[in-house]
């Protein structure tokens, strides 16, 4: 009998992630686990012109997609397992975003799992960011990038 395929662990929140402590939580007591990738996705400051970035989510519908999303890298790659963090708020240049962590027996794997998994969160889940210039402007809200829908589409 197949092992249950494992649900991926998902959250959407104001705080900071700490990705030492996610990557042990996510291969506590594992030895079927061969490659963890991680990616961090942190604010930058755009050539010193940005003071914070405001991220917001649709509530509930963030983090089904999210849901849905990590199930798809799980099935489509046999993922071990995978985290995937998302913060909102405003958030300075420096601090974290997002975190994604796939596990798996073998390393292409897990990298295929993570790229997967930020593909389709930088294009499906709603998110929306707004940019805050040090000039105290407040700028509008960043339009999806054709580059972001084409790494999406790699996968279909």
């Amino acid at each position: 009998m197949a092992a249950p395929r494992p649900s991926p662990l998902i959250r959407v929140q104001a705080e900071d992630f700490d990705l030492t402590a996610e990557n042990r939580a996510i291969s506590a007591g594992r030895s079927d686990i061969g490659a963890l990738v991680s990616f961090v996705g942190l604010c930058r400051d755009e050539g010193g012109s940005l003071s914070a970035l405001e991220l917001e989510h649709y509530p509930g519908m963030a983090e089904a997609e999210m849901r849905r999303i990590g199930e798809t890298a799980i099935e489509r790659f046999h993922l071990s397992a995978l985290t995937a963090i998302h913060r909102y708020g405003r958030i300075a240049p420096g601090q974290n975003i997002v975190l994604v962590i796939a596990a798996a027996s073998h390393r292409q794997a897990a990298f295929d799992g993570a790229n997967l998994m930020m593909d389709f969160l930088k294009t499906s889940a709603p998110f929306w960011k707004k940019e805050h210039g040090k000039d105290g402007l407040t700028g509008d809200w960043v339009a999806a990038r054709d580059a972001d829908d084409r790494a999406r589409d790699r996968w279909r």
